[in-house]
């Protein structure tokens, strides 16, 4: 497989992680056992963005566009419409830290309603 594939293969990868942090609570609200891989990725996901990380996938596609002798990102549609989502043009710290404390919010929100609704079932079990 070349490296530019397997660096686009990185950006989609990047891509999938991104939105699982963002929206796999309200996956977790239809199956409550993913709850045990999306709260380690929200909790990186936070960490990522409220520190002004950079994740590690981000060094593993410049490094397979480099070995691919890409200079850059243009050229293929994953590139021309992925990466902006990811890598958005203006993103500042004060953005970075609006994006984590939504992904807290939301996910606080989410796993309160799954434990009120648990403990709700419980309590009608009793």
């Amino acid at each position: 497989m070349s490296d530019r594939l397997l660096a686009d293969a990185v950006v989609v990868l990047h891509l999938l992680f991104i939105v699982f942090v963002i929206f796999g609570g309200f996956a977790v609200l239809r199956w409550p056992a993913l709850a045990l891989a999306h709260l380690p990725a929200a909790c990186w996901g936070v960490l990522i963005e409220a520190n002004g990380w950079i994740c590690p996938l981000t060094p593993l596609e410049n490094r397979l566009r480099y070995a691919a002798g890409d200079a850059g990102y243009g050229g293929s549609f994953i590139e021309h419409y992925l990466l902006p989502i990811i890598y958005p043009a203006g993103l500042t710290r004060g953005i970075q830290w609006a994006l984590a404390a939504l992904v807290v919010v939301v996910n606080l929100a989410l796993y309160g309603w799954l434990l009120y609704r648990h403990a709700s079932r419980r309590g009608r079990s009793a």
